[in-house]
């Protein structure tokens, strides 16, 4: 079951596509998150909506936000990804353990082997103030995650 508005974000740390770790922690006091799961690099959808992201970066990385993207890729797989999309926010890893922290958020597709399509705007105080979840084939609306910061 995928956490829902009021829960406490489950702590992660994950490494990033240069190999550094990242901790939701790391924002806790600081930063409100938008922790989008997907399911895969170099898909059409996963690809649409990240390059999506890009293109409106500062509504997504600035001084009070910060977007994370995770995918149950190595961490190889997530740099070329990056470079090749022009991709300039974390792209994390949830490879090894596969799957665990898409499991802790509860949007882990055990039969396919990867996270659906979950999105989680997490506040300052690490407590999720919103969120989406979607089957693999169905892209998410980038104007809800601006309407629900916005609401912060």
């Amino acid at each position: 079951m995928a956490i829902e508005v009021g829960d406490k974000a489950p702590e992660f740390e994950l490494k990033d596509n240069h190999g550094r770790t990242v901790a939701l922690s790391d924002y806790r006091g600081e930063k409100n998150v938008v922790l989008l799961f997907y399911p895969f690099a170099f898909t059409g959808v996963c690809t649409g909506e990240l390059c999506a992201l890009r293109d409106e970066l500062p509504t997504f990385v600035n001084e009070d936000t910060q977007l994370l993207a995770v995918s149950n890729d190595s961490i190889h797989t997530l740099r070329v990804y990056a470079e090749q999309e022009g991709l300039e926010y974390p792209l994390l890893s949830d490879f090894w353990p596969h799957g665990d922290t898409s499991r802790d958020y509860g949007v882990f597709d055990e039969e396919k082997g990867c996270a659906v399509r979950g999105t989680f705007i997490i506040d300052k105080e690490g407590i999720v103030r919103w969120t989406v979840v979607n089957g693999l084939p169905d892209a998410r609306d980038l104007n809800d995650y601006v309407a629900a910061l916005g609401a912060l």
